[in-house]
């Protein structure tokens, strides 16, 4: 199994960069790999009764509907020049910039005095390959902007624009921090769907094991226990996150959205036990793995245990007989050699008898 920016090999990453050691802080280098040509920048702009939606391809769209909410998207990170002037124009500190450009940040919560900036990992998961994806988010909140930073093209917030589109629920009507509280919503949920995928194929693995286990459910085991694994590095610090967040008393965040967002901290809690579970599953599934095969490996020693008794006594027998001596009781008997049979046929049946008695066979 291959898990993304984590076991990739180092021709697979294109325009991968390390930072320098002994840069100084605030210094702007892109750790990921480039994913995409052009940087995507979408700009969102709505209040309770207008919403508009303009795209821009590496350049920044113009913000000009002031005492809107204002949500720019930007995918793709390689532009740094881009991002540098996207963050400047909206007081984004030097250090938060530089976290949003290093994807391989743990998820935190760091609070400024003008902005609050919240960095998470999204995760897809493939049945097929069984490979977990994993997608930095970085999202940074102010007085009445939003910017979200992601490494590639796919729009992970497509509920989350529809809903602000069809003017559903109440996200229409509430301010930027509400809107950052949907968007880390969205990227939760989307583990319940992964973990959906993650317990189907280990309800498909348990079925194979005890029905036929085969040389690669031994591997198929092993990705899962890297993907489960891999998850649960990100959701402990995630629940952390959302607990800085319903409890801050920063300016940024009203009381009201404090009230969801504690109710996303259960949510996250219950991933972390689904996590949780499912590794002990894994886990069991292994040892019930080893198990099958031991038993399949014990029940063909048995067979061959069994014609081994039976034909050792046989082929002591023929030997005896067949030895070159002149004389040898029993050999001018007309009938000896049928005798010699009838005698190997009462062996056997007794010892089979005797093995069914035990419950051998």
């Amino acid at each position: 199994m291959r898990i993304a920016k984590v076991l990739r090999s180092q021709t697979d990453k294109i325009g991968f960069t390390r930072r320098t050691a002994g840069a100084a802080p605030g210094t702007l280098v892109y750790t990921g790999r480039q994913e995409m040509e052009e940087v995507h920048v979408h700009l969102t702009h709505y209040d309770s009764d207008v919403f508009n939606f303009v795209t821009s391809v590496d350049s920044i769209p113009e913000d000009n509907a002031p005492g809107k909410v204002t949500w720019f998207d930007v995918r793709g990170l390689h532009r740094v020049e881009l991002i540098e002037k996207l963050g400047t124009a909206y007081g984004m500190h030097p250090l938060s910039l530089e976290d949003v450009l290093d994807v391989n940040q743990r998820p935190q919560m760091e609070g400024y005095k003008d902005g609050i900036l919240l960095q998470l990992k999204a995760f897809a998961f493939e049945k097929e390959t069984r490979e977990l994806s994993i997608e930095q988010v970085s999202i940074y909140l102010t007085d009445e902007t939003v910017i979200t930073f992601q490494e590639d093209a796919g729009d992970l917030f497509e509920p989350v624009r529809k809903r602000l589109e069809m003017g559903n629920g109440r996200i229409r009507s509430k301010g930027p921090d509400y809107l950052t509280y949907a968007l880390v919503d969205n990227i939760v949920d989307k583990y319940f769907t992964v973990l959906d995928q993650i317990e189907e194929t280990l309800d498909e693995l348990e079925d194979i094991i005890i029905k036929d286990p085969q040389i690669e459910t031994k591997s198929k085991i092993h990705d899962l226990r890297l993907a489960l694994l891999t998850m649960r590095k990100s959701t402990s610090p995630t629940r952390e996150l959302a607990g800085r967040l319903g409890d801050t008393e920063h300016r940024l965040v009203s009381e009201d959205t404090q009230f969801y967002v504690r109710d996303l901290k259960d949510h996250i809690i219950q991933i972390t036990d689904l996590v949780e579970t499912y590794r002990d599953v894994t886990n069991g599934l292994y040892d019930l793995y080893v198990s099958e095969i031991s038993f399949r490996m014990n029940s063909v020693m048995q067979t061959l245990t069994v014609v081994s008794t039976i034909f050792i006594p046989l082929g002591f027998l023929a030997g005896i007989f067949g030895m070159n001596f002149v004389y040898i009781p029993g050999l001018d008997n007309p009938y000896g050699y049928y005798i010699l049979w009838g005698v190997m046929g009462l062996i056997t049946g007794a010892a089979l008898m005797w093995f069914r008695s035990k419950k051998w066979i």
